[in-house]
């Protein structure tokens, strides 16, 4: 299967690991995951690199267990998260208000919900482009917006956007680049650095104007 490929971690946390866990439903294995990771308030999964990884198995006939092309790949990741993160902010708009205002639990935290309104605050819509490459950030961002009651038509514009860039995005990088031992090792890192360098403008400008009106 996929042991000759090397590792990138330890443990279930592997994207390589966890492919080869699913064996024949190696597919189905991806979209779920992608699905609960975007979509079921479930953070602790290696989203970016499962989809940077895909990307890199089929660009290698020889690992490709998927068989499939990179554009039957992408077609089918993209829908996936979309439903995901549909999920999201239907949860959010039907019993969001409820599950985060019980005490914190190992998953469900206060604190996230509170930091993905804050990005709201900051960018408006363009946050559910941003937060769908921050990890953490993108689990919660669809249910605050459900939460918050963002209308549907607003939501549904800037989130489409964010997940093409995402899921078909990331995926392309792991298809056209997996072989680089550099960006398959740190591949969350560089996609959280490339959003601060794509959002650094508009931190600029906020801190600007706070800056006039503290003065």
């Amino acid at each position: 299967m996929l042991t000759t490929v090397p590792m990138l971690g330890p443990g279930w946390m592997n994207p390589e690991n966890l492919i080869d866990s699913f064996g024949t439903w190696a597919l189905l294995g991806v979209m779920v995951v992608i699905f609960i990771e975007v979509g079921l308030l479930f953070p602790l999964l290696p989203g970016d690199s499962l989809l940077f990884t895909a990307g890199m198995l089929v660009a290698n006939p020889e690992l490709n267990i998927f068989h499939l092309n990179i554009w039957q790949m992408t077609a089918i990741l993209v829908p996936t998260a979309f439903a995901g993160t549909q999920s999201g902010y239907w949860i959010g708009r039907g019993v969001g208000t409820k599950l985060f205002d019980r005490p914190d639990g190992r998953i469900f935290k206060r604190k996230h919900i509170d930091l993905t309104h804050a990005y709201f605050d900051k960018y408006g819509g363009r946050t559910l482009v941003i937060a769908q490459f921050i990890p953490f950030v993108r689990t919660y961002a669809s249910v605050a917006a459900g939460v918050g009651r963002m209308p549907y038509q607003h939501f549904v514009k800037f989130n489409a956007i964010g997940v093409v860039l995402w899921a078909g995005g990331v995926t392309w990088l792991g298809y056209l680049l997996g072989t680089i031992p550099f960006i398959k090792e740190n591949i969350e890192v560089l996609l959280v650095v490339i959003v601060l360098v794509s959002v650094s403008p508009v931190v600029i400008q906020v801190w600007k104007e706070r800056r006039k009106r503290q003065t």
